[in-house]
């Protein structure tokens, strides 16, 4: 008998990561390829040892290191799985191939080149109509508010603010959250629901399959206006925008552990990759805001 009853253990572990976790379902394929390509190089995962996790440091060597630092993660988590359940006495995930990766930091926008951007989608947006406002509205949202591109292109019109200036937004795993808008983006919104086409359910509608913008025609948008901008179209992304959203609240003085609740990450190491804002502008903020500093005059 196996956790879930008879489900294979691979099986109810990626039951578990939906229940408990709320993973996504591209999450959740993910692991199920990580967790057979190990049963493919070890056999039965119940069973396998300390000396057969080691092992797969080399049946994996031509992979990325990020690749097998993912791999391996999935290993971790399992085998605490197989603890929780009953179904090992022991964890040999230590064994496992500890791959020393450093994940790129991301693209960075400057103030000037964000200030560009905006300047030329307020600037068509001036003519009233409906794609260069829709765009500006895109524009607010991704840099003022630091949603991601699946969670702006489907938000529905039933989560546009009337009094509060908070969006409700459903991220990865299903998981809800409240992003506060900026009066920026609020006049913008205001503007696009006057002119938005009627019907519908969509903030951001659309005749395609999904009823809404795809996330690859708001990458091509943000990039022609990028272009038009005078801004190198490769530096432009809705992810970068995010980024910058981030990075510029965090040279602010934001709290790390705020903005991963604005950013609606799930663990605090993820938003970590942010604190690449500037060591001298640390120094500065030490120098200035420390109690002691402020002592010494």
């Amino acid at each position: 008998m196996t956790a879930g009853g008879s489900a294979r253990p691979v099986d109810a572990f990626l039951a578990m990561l939906a229940a408990e976790r709320g993973a996504a379902a591209n999450t959740l394929l993910a692991y199920r390829r990580d967790l057979e390509a190990a049963e493919e190089a070890l056999g039965d995962l119940v069973r396998a040892d300390g000396a057969a996790l080691a092992g797969l440091g080399k049946d994996w060597a031509d992979l990325a290191p990020a690749s097998l630092a993912r791999r391996c993660s999935a290993l971790r988590q399992f085998y605490g799985f197989l603890i929780d359940e009953g179904l090992r006495d022991d964890d040999p995930s230590p064994a496992l191939p500890r791959p020393a990766t450093r994940r790129p930091l991301p693209r960075l926008l400057s103030h000037g080149e964000i200030e560009s951007l905006f300047g030329r989608a307020e600037e068509e947006a001036a003519s009233d109509r409906p794609e260069a406002v829709r765009l500006l509205v895109l524009l607010e949202l991704l840099y003022g508010s630091g949603l991601r591109a699946s969670e702006l292109v489907a938000l529905p019109l039933a989560s546009v603010p009337r009094d509060a200036p908070f969006l409700t937004v459903t991220g990865k795993g299903g998981q809800q959250r409240m992003v506060p808008v900026s009066g920026r983006a609020r006049a913008a919104l205001s503007r696009w629901l006057v002119l938005r086409p009627g019907g519908g359910r969509q903030l951001f509608p659309s005749r395609g399959a999904q009823g809404h913008l795809t996330r690859i025609r708001l990458f091509q948008l943000l990039r022609d206006l990028a272009t038009r901008a005078g801004i190198d179209s490769a530096k432009i992304s809705p992810h970068v925008l995010r980024h910058a959203f981030a990075t510029h609240l965090l040279e602010g003085g934001a709290d790390l552990r705020v903005l991963q609740t604005l950013l609606g990450h799930a663990d605090i190491s993820t938003t970590q990759i942010y604190t690449h804002v500037d060591s001298a502008r640390l120094v500065q903020l030490v120098n200035a805001r420390h109690p002691l500093a402020q002592r010494g005059g």
